[in-house]
């Protein structure tokens, strides 16, 4: 049960009564920092507390809101993913020989949630080398889902999926190459985006002691989280955009306006399934259920396109070969198949695909 009425708002809503002068940010943040402290024993989301700090920037951001100051996270407080930079806080991967590690200035994403005016409460859970579709690590442990204590929130993110599902602050940033945004987002109950690559400038997301200097890998991105989809919009707009030590400013981000305005003009491809990796009976059912609806509303749907041609059906590897790779996964001390060595026997199944 929520003590405050602003525990589970969007950042929309909460924006919008801070400028009202409904509630102050350091209500907000007392209010999140007091959730934090009654269940995160139990949930483990928050593996570093920035408590303090966070408290003088809401003083600072009550004062700016005095002055009719106007940015687009002024007050609101939030979470960031421990394998991003933030001066004074340890960044560690989950990796342990790293846990001493203290980097002396903020990604580059972190700055510019701070420019925009957000108060950050602390940083939040990972696996070990954000590999992991779970959340532990043997320095902070397991990460929790708030709906059941026993579940995993997903991964790499899922320190920040749990946080927001727990009402810790609206808004959280993470990553994703593979799902680790995805993936918590729907174990939580909560939103992310994965943007498109190099829309969200990496520095200061790099694995320590590596200093933050401009880093592509290919297909990782950074991208938001929120418990609105709408909020969504209001984070990326904040964090998009090119690094300046590395592409300057001599480009802006700017969307060319929609081809229609009414969702009956446009035309939508159902692609129901796929041959490699057949949809599950009831995602397949919520599908067509939306393909129903669309099509009430004039919305013409089509379920073969010459852009789209039937994919082949591949060879897939026998059950032998695949028992044979997940068998030569390390164990730990206590005898069980180490988590974060899975993506490795994972790729060597997906090669045979």
């Amino acid at each position: 049960m929520a003590k405050s009425q602003w525990s589970f708002k969007s950042a929309i809503e909460i924006s919008a009564a801070l400028k009202a002068r409904k509630v102050s940010s350091v209500e907000l943040t007392e209010d999140a920092i007091g959730r934090i402290e009654r269940h995160d024993g139990k949930i483990n989301a928050i593996c570093v507390r920035d408590f303090s700090r966070a408290l003088d920037a809401a003083r600072a951001a009550d004062a700016a809101l005095g002055r009719g100051e106007h940015r687009p996270l002024l007050g609101i407080p939030l979470t960031v993913k421990e394998s991003f930079n933030i001066a004074g806080l340890p960044t560690t991967w989950g990796f342990p020989e790293q846990k001493n590690f203290v980097p002396q200035q903020d990604a580059l994403s972190v700055t510019r949630m701070k420019e925009a005016g957000g108060v950050i409460l602390g940083k939040t859970n990972v696996p070990i080398g954000l590999g992991d579709w779970q959340s532990y690590n043997d320095i902070y442990g397991t990460t929790n889902n708030p709906y059941d204590l026993a579940r995993t929130p997903g991964g790499s993110s899922g320190g920040s999926s749990a946080a927001l599902a727990a009402g810790y602050g609206p808004l959280s940033i993470g990553t994703d190459i593979g799902g680790s945004l995805r993936v918590p987002a729907f174990h939580c109950g909560v939103f992310a985006h994965k943007p498109t690559f190099g829309l969200v400038a990496s520095r200061g997301h790099t694995p320590p002691p590596l200093p933050p200097l401009p880093f592509d890998r290919d297909l990782s991105v950074l991208g938001p989280m929120a418990r609105s989809a709408a909020d969504l919009s209001l984070l990326l707009d904040v964090i998009a955009g090119p690094d300046p030590i590395e592409a300057g400013k001599a480009y802006r981000l700017e969307l060319p306006p929609p081809r229609h305005t009414a969702l009956k003009d446009f035309r939508v491809l159902l692609i129901e399934t796929d041959p490699l990796l057949p949809t599950d009976k009831d995602v397949r059912a919520g599908i067509e259920r939306l393909a129903d609806h669309l099509g009430k509303a004039g919305v013409p749907v089509t379920r073969k396109s010459p852009l789209c041609p039937a994919r082949v059906r591949r060879h897939k590897p026998s059950r032998r070969a695949a028992a044979r790779d997940c068998a030569q996964l390390p164990r730990a001390g206590d005898g069980r198949r180490r988590p974060h060595a899975a993506p490795r026997a994972m790729a060597r199944i997906v090669q045979q695909l």
